[in-house]
This record gives structure tokens, sequence and C-alpha cells, in this order.
């Protein structure tokens, strides 16, 4: 009911709303206090026994509405109202106690339960909000209202026992939770003769809504166990455990389980400890019962329950903590070391049922799930406290135990089965536990820590993913809490040991929460040992928010920390041993480029001892090994090329030569695509001359993994292949590798054609030549419509490629290219920014404009930079073409696919800001209207919201005052008028409608726009190919939007816009019985239809319209009647047609019968035609 309200407030409401939704902020008070009990006043102020009316209802749930929003606010800082609870909380559980009281005394009387349900809705925020501990101590708890609170609940009629009142029943059983309590016979509330009759009832009634799903039935959990608290009613508790042990026994039902558990939970926490003791076998009963129904032990919330009710058994049957061990590192260690307390023993007998109990509990500890495994965890931990210390190390013993359960037959951490994670988090968890509480003696401490430095790297890879992030998560749980309990001499041994640990989880976990972990639990040290190497300076390396992106840790926060000694072998030990070897080949990326930033700090020292350790995983069979490896030698070969050390000239080509190791075969495998990618990029990065010579290269098969990188499907590999080439293009020429590519290229598949494409515009022709005309003779023809490459992705890498040579020969153009040959890649790319290719992937073509877009903004940046070079620079880039190029790009930005518009706006920004070119008359090169242009879209915010409707085409349409791109944008505004992309078609139907309404009829003023010119500019790009329909259908799609919105009413008064208008009924109606595109049918019909209300053409529309009431397609009828019945019922059209919108309304346009169809319309025809003469 709650959320099915749609309704709308005050202003004030929708301000508030609206900050909730926009802003969660911090607050230092409760700002709200005023605002919160005025509604809370409004809302109490109902009747609740008199029906709201509809209105009345809508206002209440808004109030109830904007008081849970501020709860909402304040939710996370709720502690913030605690100096207010009793006064806002008060009135709301006095009037639910008023209305308890009348219900009582008065069970007849009709209460409206949506307003009583408001109520209880409220009071169970106030619950929810703070918590039931804190809230249930400002119920009223006097002695009369225990009767009226049961009698309440009691009543067969009460609104208790309506289902959708849950939180009336949750609020009650909690206030009788609370009055069960009062220090008095219960007996007392008896009458006589009916002795327990009062905690019978209440007993009853807490048992009822035990199985309930919902909150209730914690509610009711509460309320037994308080009542079983109770010294008087010590008799009934063994009675209760022995319901729950028959309960159990062959129940199903999940949720009275999880009642019954509660009850006994409470019971043991809260119960004294004498009748725990005195029960214990009947509450070990029931765990052993509730173990045996493999059906209640399936749900994971049950078995929680069990786990901490046997821990609380034994806790209870041991005596209070025996051992007082208090933290001994608490203090920073500038203010010395607190001392340990004498530790307190008793000698006492250990009960028997604590071993059988924590044999359960490190069961527990194996669970699948992790709140079982908490809380078996914090269980073994209390029990511990409770024990003798001897007996508390065997326990401990047990605990460090499982880490080597499935650890003996396994060469490393990262090959034990996947079922090790529950066991590894488990003893995580309980170790955790046990140094909190300081449990864990200093001889204990090499041990533990061992097993926990190999904790931080447990990952078990299982599929697609890993499997372990909990474990590395608890780990540094254990060492944080260790820093907290242990004392600095005891952990001085294992410092440097832990600093080197943490700092690798700290920078190089795959996980974000476990890299803060492990930075907390380093901080942690730091603060409270000082016994970190350079603690202070690496922890603000490494802190929160340096490690928070993966990419910052691995490629920022690492080197820094390297810059340490003592840090920087274990970091390249572990990018080498565990980050290249990483299932996640994202990992194997970062960590090479890690690993280079690392050796960077001195190459010629760590470059060529890395590189030999990196080499030996090329040997290993593992494939991700070997990707890993080809990355790390990639990165390393790249920093060497880039040093200016002379020394590393051989060691490059040492470590270039280890690429000889990898068979070839594993590189050309399809299925080893990373592998290939990898191969290429190290090819790329340490091909040298000598290697380019086959009788000195110490890799003969290089140019074979160039080959099939060339040739593989996979864009990511074409584009190394092509990286590779080009780097080998830099030393050699390689005209003749040009040549051989460009001769395949016909009878090549499309991944090669692909691939040339890629490398023809990448290769180093400043260098050495490398038949650059061919390459871009071949580019042409790859580009050319009529017998270019039918590949999308081969013409989109052409189109990239072309602004890529000429950018790579600018220096020295004239030599290259002639103005003949440039031109014409200028009107390629123009040619292709009408590339509208559909496959089954939508606008593919939209790839090749977006190229385009780009390829024609980087021509003019580059011709406009070096104009001076060029002795005829208008030869080379006319200005005719330059506007043909800025005409083009901005019908691309008015177009109807965001991403499209977003990279046109942002290459016309870089136009706008474009100097002109160094050449006499540059004024030709000018953007016509750059002012209005920069006025628009620079003076504010840039391009960021051209692909944002709403924000680009009201600004837009306002530069169809510039003639000379007028006809280009007014193309792309058609096109994104008749988008079926809501988010696009409804804003620029709106700015088109809001701009053209605001036009003169006529004007003759240059640089001004008019409506008739705007019908007549719309109508010759339908007549650009009048037989199209993408051409036609589009613009007729745009006249309708105007004429609807009667933009065009008046043009009719100019005679050239009549007889532009003409002309355009004469589209539509023309052989209209014969077209068959029901699209263009039906857009005909509409544009035919709207030209009825102008008086100049209403008959000649009149005489046109049999042909669509009487057309042979039965649906093409019904909306054409159905249109024009619209359009003459809502627009006025100077005609009395209240006899034909009934013929229309009557008559079965789609029956298969077309006597009476024709009939009817020929009826609708005289009829108007009569009324308009008329």
């Amino acid at each position: 009911m709650e959320g099915e309200q749609k309704f709308e407030g005050t202003e004030g409401d929708r301000q508030f709303e609206r900050a909730y939704n926009d802003d969660i902020k911090l607050y230092a008070t409760f700002e709200d206090h005023d605002r919160f009990c005025s509604l809370r006043d409004q809302l109490l102020s109902v009747d609740l026994y008199s029906q709201p009316s509809g209105d009345d209802d809508r206002l209440e749930w808004l109030l109830h509405r904007n008081i849970t929003l501020i709860f909402d606010l304040y939710q996370e800082q709720a502690y913030l109202l605690d100096p207010y609870l009793e006064q806002l909380f008060a009135p709301v559980v006095e009037t639910l106690k008023t209305h308890a009281k009348k219900f009582v005394s008065s069970s007849s009387a009709s209460v409206s339960k949506w307003r009583l349900h408001r109520l209880s809705l409220l009071v169970y925020h106030f619950i929810k909000f703070r918590g039931y501990k804190t809230m249930t101590r400002f119920f009223p708890h006097e002695i009369a209202d225990l009767s009226v609170v049961l009698d309440y609940i009691s009543a067969t009629n009460s609104p208790v026992q309506e289902m959708q009142q849950w939180p009336l029943r949750y609020a009650m059983l909690l206030w009788l939770s609370l009055i069960c309590m009062i220090p008095f016979d219960l007996e007392q509330f008896d009458e006589v003769g009916h002795s327990g009759e009062t905690a019978s009832r209440i007993e009853a009634v807490a048992k009822s809504f035990l199985g309930r799903a919902g909150v209730d039935r914690e509610g009711a959990a509460l309320l037994l166990s308080r009542l079983y608290m109770r010294k008087d009613m010590a008799s009934k508790l063994p009675v209760f455990l022995s319901y729950v042990t028959s309960q159990l026994e062959g129940l199903s039902d999940a949720f009275m389980g999880l009642g019954l558990m509660r009850v006994i939970c409470e019971v043991m926490k809260l119960g004294a400890a004498e009748e725990v003791q005195a029960q214990k076998e009947a509450l070990l009963q029931v765990a052993h019962v509730l173990a045996d129904n493999k059906t209640l032990v399936a749900n994971t919330a049950i078995r929680k329950l069990r786990t901490k009710a046997i821990a609380r058994i034994v806790i209870r049957l041991l005596p209070a903590k025996i051992r007082r061990l208090h933290a001994k590192g608490r203090a920073l260690a500038s203010e010395g070391n607190v001392g340990t307390e004498a530790v307190i023993e008793e000698d006492f007998d250990v009960p028997e049922e604590t071993e059988t109990v924590l044999e359960d509990l490190f069961k527990a500890l194996r669970d699948t799930d992790t709140i079982v495994r908490y809380s078996a965890a914090k269980g073994i931990a209390r029990i511990c406290e409770r024990l003798p210390e001897d007996f508390a190390e065997q326990v401990l013993d047990q605990v460090i135990h499982l880490f080597s359960i499935h650890s003996a037959a396994v060469a490393s951490i990262y090959d034990m089965p996947s079922i090790a994670e529950s066991t590894w988090h488990g003893a995580c968890l309980a170790c955790a536990e046990m140094a909190r509480r300081a449990l864990v003696p200093n001889e204990r401490l090499p041990e533990l820590i061992g097993w926990l430095t190999k904790a931080l790297y447990f990952d078990i890879r299982k599929g697609a993913h890993s499997i372990g992030s909990n474990v590395r998560d608890a780990a540094s749980y254990v060492l944080w809490s260790l820093s907290r309990a242990q004392s600095v001499e005891a952990l001085e041994p294992h410092a440097l040991n832990l600093a080197r640990h943490l700092v690798v989880a700290a920078l190089f976990d795959r996980e974000i929460h476990i890299r803060r972990a492990a930075s907390a639990a380093f901080q942690e040290y730091v603060g409270r040992t000082s016994l970190f190497p350079h603690g202070i300076d690496v922890l603000r390396k490494t802190d929160f928010y340096a490690i928070g992106v993966r990419r910052n840790a691995f490629l920022v926060a690492a080197p820094e920390v390297a810059e340490h000694e003592e840090y920087r072998p274990f970091l390249i030990d572990h990018l080498l041993s565990v980050t290249l070897r990483h299932w996640d080949p994202a990992m194997r990326q970062l960590g090479a480029q890690s690993l280079r930033a690392v050796c960077d700090l001195d190459l010629p020292l760590l470059g060529p001892e890395v590189a030999a350790r990196v080499a030996r995983l090329l040997e290993v069979p593992d494939t991700g090994d070997i990707h890993g490896a080809l990355l790390a030698l990639t990165e390393l070969a790249a920093a060497m090329r880039d040093s200016s050390h002379p020394q590393l000239v051989p060691e490059r080509r040492k470590v270039f030569a280890y690429l000889s190791t990898v068979p070839l075969a594993t590189i050309q495998s399809p299925r080893q695509e990373d592998i290939t990618e990898a191969a290429c990029r190290f090819i790329a990065a340490g091909i040298s001359l000598p290697e380019t010579q086959h009788a000195q290269s110490s890799v003969p098969h290089w140019r074979l993994v160039v080959d099939s990188g060339l040739r593989s499907k996979s864009d990511a590999v074409q584009e190394a292949a092509a990286a590779a080439l080009a780097a080998v293009s830099r030393l050699v020429d390689c005209s003749a590798v040009v040549d051989r590519l460009i001769g395949e290229f016909a009878a090549g598949s499309a991944p090669m054609q692909q691939s040339l494409a890629r490398v023809l515009g990448v290769l180093d022709y400043a260098s050495h030549p490398h038949g650059i005309e061919s390459a871009v003779r071949c580019l042409l023809g790859m580009v050319d419509r009529t017998n270019g490459s039918q590949n999308v992705e081969a013409r989109r890498n052409a189109f990239v490629s072309m602004p890529q040579i000429l950018k790579n020969v600018s220096g020295c153009l004239v030599q290259n290219l002639s103005a003949e040959i440039v031109c014409e890649m200028t009107d390629a790319l123009q040619d292709g920014l009408t590339d509208y290719t559909s496959d089954e992937r939508g606008d593919v073509g939209s790839w090749v404009r977006m190229a385009c877009v780009n390829g024609l903004t980087s021509f003019v940046e580059t011709l406009f930079t070096h104009a001076s070079t060029l002795p005829e620079f208008s030869h080379y880039f006319p200005p005719s073409r330059y506007h043909d190029a800025i005409g083009g790009i901005l019908k691309q930005g008015v177009e109807r696919l965001d991403n499209v518009r977003q990279q046109a706006g942002e290459c016309v920004v870089t136009l706008l800001l474009l100097p002109p070119p160094a050449v006499e008359q540059a004024q030709q090169w000018r953007i016509h209207g750059d002012a209005k242009m920069k006025e628009k879209f620079l003076s504010n915010e840039e391009s960021v919201g051209w692909n944002d409707g709403s924000w680009l085409f009201p600004r837009v349409v306002e530069l169809l005052q510039i003639e000379q791109y007028r006809g280009q944008l007014l193309a792309g505004l058609i096109l994104s008028t008749s988008t079926k992309t809501d988010s696009t078609q409804r804003p620029v139907a709106s700015a088109l409608v809001t701009y053209a309404l605001q036009l003169p009829i006529a004007t003759d003023a240059p640089d001004h726009y008019d409506q008739r010119s705007l019908a007549r500019d719309l109508l010759a790009q339908a007549q650009k190919k009048v037989t199209s329909n993408t051409v036609v259908i589009p613009v007729l799609q745009t006249f309708n939007v105007l004429l609807e919105a009667d933009v065009f009413e008046n043009v009719p008064q100019d005679p050239e816009g009549l007889q532009t208008l003409r002309t355009l009924l004469a589209l539509v109606s023309r052989n209209a019985g014969r077209v068959k595109n029901p699209q263009r049918i039906n857009v005909s019909m509409r544009c035919l239809v709207n030209l009825i209300p102008l008086a100049e053409l209403q008959s000649e529309c009149i005489a046109q319209l049999y042909q669509f009431l009487a057309h042979q397609y039965p649906r093409v009828r019904a909306d054409t009647a159905e249109y024009l019945y619209l359009v003459l019922s809502s627009k006025d059209t100077g005609m009395e047609t209240d006899d034909v919108e009934e013929i229309l309304l009557e008559t079965e346009w789609s029956l298969k019968d077309m006597g009476s169809v024709d009939d009817a319309a020929k009826r609708c025809i005289e009829l108007l035609t009569k009324a308009q003469s008329a």
C-alpha cells in the first residue's frame, strides 16, 4: 500500500526530497528536529476511529513518507537523535497506548486500519532506526499496562490478527516483553482459582507468533526469553525445552525453527547461570536433535543460531572470565608499553561438555557460510577466555591445525582444493577473535604468523573467477588484532617479515577491500609498535586513498615504496612469483607495468637480473605464466629502449632473444590470442636493427609471429601486430612487405583486410618511404563504395589510417604526397560521413562515421599547423572542402546516436579553438558563424553536453541561421526527429518547433531564416531522392511534427510558401495507392491530414483523402479515419464536421467488405466538400 501511493506534496516537501536524493551529507546535530516534530504531531493528530477520505489518506501517507526520509537521512548517524529520543518517541507510544486502552474497554469501536498501520509503522521505524534494545526502554511499563497489552493482543477481533498489521504485532510484543520483567509475581494478576493463567496467556501469545516469517517472530522470541528468565517462571523452562525438543524432531518449517532457537539463544545470553547449569542436559539435547534434522540444518540462519546456542551453554557453565589478560600493546609506542596484569588462575574442573561443544564449534569453523563460521569463532574465543591457560593453548593448537588440513599434500597454496577456503577462513576468524582477547602466547607467534603470511595470498582459481578474498581479508584482521594485543617485544622479531607481507598485500592484492584492510593493519603496527622500517613514510604512500584505485596502487604507490631497500626485493619477488602468474590477465598486465616502474629505480642493475628471472616462466607449460612473462619482458625491453644507458643496448638484445624460448605453435595457436598479442607487443618493444637481419637475428621466426598476428580475428592482436611492423618500419624500409600485403588484399580474408588497413597507417613513412603512394591508393580503394571492401571494420581502419599517414609525413608533405592525392583522401573522408551501413549488430556505419569525423578534424589540425610549409596550401586544402568538412561534422553532431554526437561535438570544439592557417587570405578558412558557435558551446560549458539532447538541440537549431551549413544541419536534424529513441526525438522535436515558431514567415535579410525557407529546404531534402523511403520518410515525419505544432499555419499567405506546401501535398498524395511501404503510407496520410486546417489547401487535401480512406490495406483505412477524427475534433478547420466525425466513429474501417467502407469514404468526402464550400 505504501509503495503504491503516488501523489504530489508541497513545495517544501519536494525540496526536502530533492535534497535527500541529491546528497547524503554528514550532520553534526539533529537539524530536522522541529520539522520532525511538526510532521509527527500532524500524523498523531488524526482520529484513529474515523475513516479518512481519499485526500486525507494521501496527505497522511505523505506525512509518513517525509518522516521516513528524515530517518533515512540520519540512519548512518543515529546517535545524533539520542538526546531527543524520549521526547520524540513518547507521544507516539502514548498514542498507541491510548488506542489499546480504548479498544480493550470498548472492543466494538471501529478503527481505521490504515491509520493504525501508519501509527504502528512509525513505531517500527523508531525501533529500526535505533534498535529494539534502546527503544524498548521508552515503552510504558506500569503494572496496569500488562493486562491492557495482553488483552489487546489476545482479543479475537484485535487489529493485531490482521495480516498487514505486522508492525503493530512487533511493537506490542516488544512492549509486552518489557512489561513482563516487572519485579512482581505474575500470579498477582491471576483471578481467584486461576493460578498461573496470566503467565500461560503470555506464553501462548508468544508461541502463536513464533513461527511467523517477519519481525514479529523476533518480538515473540524476545518475549518468551524474558518470560522464562523470571524467577517465578523457572518451572516453565524445562517444559519449554521439552516442547522445543519434541517440535524440532520432525519439524520442516524453518521459520518455527528460527523462532525456537532465537528463544534458546536469548535465554542462554541473559538468563541466570544457575538455570542454565540446571538445564544443560536438556539444552544440549535440543542442539543434538536439531543437528539430526537435516531439513533445518540446511538453513544457514538456523545453523548460526545453533552454533551460538551451544557456545553460550558452555560459557554459562564455566566461571566468569578467570583470565584477565589486558592487551599489552594498546598504548602508542611513544607512550611506552602497558604492562600485563597478573593472570588470575583458579583451579577448577572443566565441564566435560566443553570438549564436545568445542568439537562442534571446530566443525562449524569449516561451515560453508560465513555467518556460521564467524559465530563459531566468537564462541571459541569467549570460551577460551574462561578456560585455564593450558586448556586454552590446546584450543589454539587445534585452531592452528586447521590450516594444515588441506596443505599437507600440495606443492603451494594455489594448488589447494576449493573446500579449503572455508577451513582457512574459519581458522583466521578464530585466531583473530582469540588474538583480540590476548589469548595467543608469545611462543606461538612464529607458527601463527607463518600461516597468516600464507593466508594473505590465499587465492584459488575456480572457473572464470577465484575464491579466497575472504581468507585474505580475515588474515589482515588477525594481524591487526595481534598488533593491538601483543607486546612490542614479542612482535619485534617478526616486524620486518610482517611489514613486507602487509605492504605487498596493500599494494598488489586484486580486491580493494583487502588492500585497504592490509593498509589498516600496517597503520596499526606503525602507530602502536614503531617497529616497521620507514613506517610513517610507507604508510603515507599506502594510505586509504592511495591504494583505493588498483592502477594507482600498482603504478604510483608501489614504485614509491620500492625506493626503500628493505621492501624493494620483496616487491619484485611477489610480482614475479604471484602477480605475473595471476589468473586475471588484467592483473598480469598491471603487474608487468609495475615491475617496470620498480626496475626503473635502478634499471642497469635490476633490469637484466629481473629479465633473467622472468624468462624462466617462459619454460613452464602454463599459458598464463607465459603470457605474464611476455608482458613483463615487453615492459623491460621498452624501458631499456627508452633509457639512455649505453650498457643496456646489448642487454636489450638478450631480452629479445628470450622470445625464442616460446614454441611458435603456442604463439600461433588460435586459442592463445593473449599470448599472440603479448608476443607482438614484445617484438615491437624489443626489435633492433641487427634483429631485422635474418642472419643475425636471435629469434628467426619473429616474422611468422607478426604474420600470424595480422591474420588473427582479434582486434587487439591485429593492433599489436601492426605496432610490431611499425617498430620495424622505423629501422628498415618495408616497401617489399607493403607491396606483398597490398597484393594479398583482394583475395585476403576479412581479418587480413582489417590488419592491412591498420598497418598502412602506422608505418613510419618519415624514416623510409615504404611505398607511401601505393599505401594511400590501397586505402582509397578500400573505402571506395563500388569496388572497395565490404568489411565495415576494414573501412573504419582505413579511415583511421589516412590521417595517421598525413600526420606522419606532415614535416615533408610536399615530397611524399601530392595535392591531388590529399584532396582525394579528404573527399573519401567526407564520403565516409554518409556511411549508414547496418547489419545484425545495428548501425555499424557509425563506426565509420566516427572515424571520419576524427579523421577530418585531424586533417584540419595537421594541414593548418603546417600550412606555412606548403607552397600552394589552397591546392592541398581548398576552402570549399574545408567548409564541407565542417558541415559534415556538424551534421554528425546533431544526429540520433549519442556517442556519435558526443564525438562530433568534441571535434567541433577543437576546430573552434584552432588558430587559422598561416597563409594569405586565411579568412577563407574561417568557420562561418564561429562567434555564434563559441557563444553557444564555449561560453560556460564545452562539449560535455553534446550527447545530452535536452542540452544540445535548443542551442544547435539556432545554427540554421548560418546559410553555408544549413543543408547539412537540417539533414541531421531530420534524422534525429524521425528516430525512435525517445531521449533524442523529444528534445529535437521540441527545439525545432520552438525555433520555427519564432521565425518570420518570410525575410530577405542575409543570415536570417524564415518559415518559408524552412519548408522549402525540408522539401528539397526529400526531392533529392523521391523514390527512396529512407530519405523521404524522415522528411515527412519532420513535416508532421511541425504541422502538428501549427508552425506553417501562416506560410500559405506567402505565394512561394503556398507553392512549397502544394508541392508537399503532391508528394504525399501522388500514387498513394501504389506505395507498398506501410510506414511511408502512414506518414504521407498524416501529412495530408495535417494540411487540412490550412484554408488555402483545404479543398485540394479533401480531394486526396479518398485514396487513404478507401485504401486497399485495412490498417491504413483505420489509421486514416482515427487520425482524421483527431485532427477535425482538436483543430480549428473552419468547417462544421460533426457529421463527418460521426461517420468516422461509427464505420468499421477494417472490414473486408469494401462496399460499405467505400460508401462511408465517399460520404465523408462529400460532407467535407460541402462544409468547405460553405
